[in-house]
C-alpha cells in the first residue's frame, strides 16, 4: 500500500487533497488489493447537514477517502488557506471508475433508485462500458430490517466496485454498517447519478460545471422544489466559511 494522501482541514472536517486522476489510481489500487475502500464526498449542502446530523457526520468521516464533490468546497479551502487541488465530483468519479473498470474487466454492483430507473442504468452501463461486468443490481427501496439481507446478497456477488445511487444520509449509514461485511474493492455513494445516467435528469453543461454553477442549473430545472433548500444551505455554508475565516484571522 502507498502512503496516505495529504489531507486538508476544512470546517472541522479532514478532506483528501487528491486530483481526479489520483483518486481513480487509488481506487484501482484498492480493487487490486481488495482493500474495501469507502469513499465519502462533501459538497456545501452536505457540509451544512453534517454540522447538525451526527450520524451523517460520523458516517462520512469514517470513510477511507473524503473528497470535495462541490466547487464551493474547493473555493472555501483556498480562501481558508488549506487548498484542495480540484473538485472530485461524485458523478465524474462514478463514470471514471466505470471506464477504468471496463478496461480491467471489473465487476460492479448497482444499488439504489427506483426499479424502472435502475433497469435503464444497467442497460446504459452495458451499452457504454461493455468490458464492465454487472455483478448485480438492486433498487434502493428497502427497510432497515431488510438491509442486512440486501448487504449479504451484494457480498455474495463479489463486486470490485459497489455504487450506491441513494440519498444522504441513507447511503453513508448503509456503508458504515455493512461495508466490512460486503468487502467490495471500492464503495462509492453516487447519490442522484443513477438518474443522470438513466436520462431522467439532465446534467449541467461542462462550462456551468467549470464555473461552479451546476447547482444553479439544477435550480433552474426545479426552482420551486430546490429554491428553498439552496437558499438555506448556501447561506449557512457561506456563514460557516466566514466564521472560520474570521477565527483564523483573529487567532493566527
Amino acid at each position: 500500500m502507498s502512503a496516505a494522501p495529504p489531507r486538508r482541514a476544512l470546517l472541522g472536517l479532514s478532506l483528501d487533497a487528491l486530483t481526479m486522476e489520483q483518486t481513480v489510481a487509488r481506487c484501482v489500487q484498492a480493487v487490486e488489493n481488495r482493500e474495501n475502500l469507502t469513499i465519502g464526498v462533501v459538497n456545501a449542502a452536505k457540509a451544512v447537514n453534517m454540522s447538525h446530523d451526527p450520524a451523517l457526520r460520523d458516517s462520512v468521516t469514517s470513510c477511507d477517502l473524503v473528497v470535495a464533490d462541490g466547487q464551493a468546497v474547493v473555493w472555501a479551502s483556498r480562501l481558508l488557506g488549506h487548498p484542495l487541488p480540484e473538485r472530485v465530483a461524485g458523478i465524474d468519479l462514478f463514470t471514471a471508475l466505470m471506464e477504468e473498470g471496463a478496461r480491467r474487466s471489473y465487476r460492479a454492483y448497482f444499488l439504489g433508485a427506483r426499479p424502472e430507473v435502475l433497469d435503464r442504468v444497467v442497460a446504459e452501463v452495458r451499452r457504454r462500458y461493455p468490458g464492465l461486468t454487472v455483478a448485480g443490481a438492486r433498487d434502493g427501496y428497502f427497510t432497515d430490517e431488510e438491509a442486512p439481507e440486501v448487504a449479504a446478497r451484494i457480498g455474495e456477488a463479489k463486486p470490485d466496485l459497489l455504487f450506491l445511487g441513494m440519498t444522504s444520509p441513507k447511503k453513508e449509514i448503509f456503508l458504515a454498517r455493512f461495508a466490512d461485511d460486503i468487502r467490495a474493492g471500492v464503495n462509492h455513494g453516487v447519490g442522484g447519478s443513477f438518474d443522470v445516467l438513466a436520462g431522467k435528469v439532465r446534467r449541467a453543461p461542462v462550462l456551468w460545471q467549470r464555473l461552479g454553477a451546476e447547482w444553479l442549473y439544477r435550480f433552474l430545472q426545479e426552482p420551486l422544489r430546490l429554491g428553498p433548500r439552496y437558499l438555506s444551505t448556501n447561506t449557512r455554508f457561506a456563514w460557516m466559511v466566514a466564521k472560520e475565516y474570521l477565527h483564523a484571522r483573529n487567532h493566527p
